[in-house]
C-alpha cells in the first residue's frame, strides 16, 4: 500500500513538472506555430531556418494566458496518472498472487537467477495486459487533456472543466468520442514494451559479460537505452493518436487548415508519411524548416 501511494506521488509530481512541455508539445504535434522562425546555425555550422523551441513557445503561451496558462489540462492528466498507476500495480499485483498460489501448490521455491527467454516473455505479456488495462480506462482523461490543450489555438473554452468536457464529448460523440486514438496508442505502448525488452534481453544476454562486477548497472543502462530507442521507432503511434484524438472534434486546432479531416488513423498515418511529417513534434529544441523556403505564421506550412 505503502509502495503505490509513493508511486502515485511521485508520478503526480513529474506530471506536474511536464505539464508545460507536454502543453508545448502538443501545440506543435498538431501544427500550430504562431512564432516566426530565426535564421541559426546547426551543429556543423550552417545556416538553417530555425522554429523557436520550447521555451520561446511556452513564453508565448504564458504572455497569453500567464504562467498558470502552461498548466491548462493538468487536472486530466493527474486524474489519468493516478488511475493509471492504481490499474496498473492492480494487474501485476493479482498475477504476482497467481504465481504465489502456483509456486505452494507445485512446492517450487527457488527461482532462476538469468531469466530465460521465455521468462521475458512471460513478464513482458503480464507488463503489456496491465499496461493495456490501464491505457484503456484511462484514455478518456487523455483526450480531454489534449482537448483543452488544443483549444488554445482557437481561444475556444468549449473543454474547460472536468465535468463539463465529459458531458460536451457524450453529447456531441458518444461512448466512442472518448476512445478516439485510442487503436494507435495501444499498438504504439505494446510494440515499444516487445522492442525494449526483447533488445534489452539480446544485449544483456549476447553482448554483456556476465562476469563483470558491474553487471547489474550495465543491465540497467542497456534497458534505459533499448527503451529510448524503442521510444524513438514508436513515435509514430503517439503522434497520429493524438491527431486523432482532436481531430473533428469542433475545435480549431483539430479542423482545417491547422488540420486535415482524416477518416481514420490509418488515414492519418498515411497523410503525414506522404507529407514527411511522422517526427513533427519529436524535437523541441533544434526544430528547422527547409531553408530558402516561404514560412506562413500561424500555419505550420511551406509554400
Amino acid at each position: 500500500m505503502a509502495d503505490a501511494a509513493s508511486q502515485v506521488l511521485l508520478g503526480s509530481g513529474l506530471t506536474i513538472l511536464s505539464q508545460p512541455l507536454m502543453y508545448v508539445k502538443v501545440l506543435i504535434q498538431v501544427g500550430y506555430e504562431p512564432l516566426p522562425p530565426t535564421i541559426g546555425r546547426n551543429i556543423f555550422g550552417r545556416q538553417v531556418c530555425q522554429l523557436p523551441g520550447l521555451f520561446c513557445y511556452a513564453q508565448h503561451i504564458a504572455s497569453i494566458d500567464g504562467k498558470r496558462g502552461l498548466f491548462t489540462g493538468l487536472t486530466p492528466r493527474l486524474c489519468s496518472g493516478v488511475l493509471g498507476t492504481v490499474v496498473h500495480g492492480k494487474v501485476l499485483q493479482h498475477y504476482q498472487e497467481c504465481d504465489k498460489v502456483e509456486d505452494l501448490g507445485s512446492g517450487n521455491v527457488q527461482k532462476e537467477v538469468t531469466p530465460s527467454f521465455d521468462q521475458v516473455i512471460k513478464e513482458t505479456t503480464r507488463e503489456m495486459m496491465a499496461r493495456s488495462a490501464a491505457t484503456l480506462i484511462t484514455h478518456p482523461f487523455h483526450v480531454i487533456t489534449l482537448r483543452s490543450m488544443v483549444q488554445f489555438i482557437g481561444r475556444e473554452s468549449k473543454y474547460c472543466g472536468l465535468y463539463d468536457s465529459i458531458v460536451t464529448i457524450y453529447r456531441e460523440e458518444g461512448i466512442l468520442g472518448f476512445f478516439a486514438g485510442l487503436i494507435p496508442r495501444l499498438l504504439g505502448d505494446i510494440i515499444s514494451l516487445w522492442l525494449c525488452n526483447s533488445l534489452a534481453y539480446l544485449v544483456n544476454t549476447y553482448a554483456l559479460d556476465s562476469g563483470v562486477s558491474t553487471m547489474s548497472e550495465m543491465k540497467s543502462y542497456s534497458q534505459a537505452v533499448t527503451g529510448f530507442f524503442a521510444s524513438m521507432l514508436t513515435y509514430p503511434f503517439v503522434l497520429v493518436s493524438n491527431l486523432m484524438a482532436v481531430n473533428n472534434c469542433g475545435l480549431a486546432g483539430g479542423s482545417p487548415p491547422y488540420s486535415p479531416i482524416y477518416t481514420s488513423w490509418i488515414d492519418c498515418w498515411c497523410m503525414l508519411q506522404k507529407e514527411g511529417n511522422m517526427s513533427r513534434g519529436n524535437s523541441l529544441f533544434f526544430r528547422k524548416v527547409p531553408f530558402g523556403k516561404t514560412y506562413c505564421c500561424d500555419l505550420r506550412m511551406l509554400i
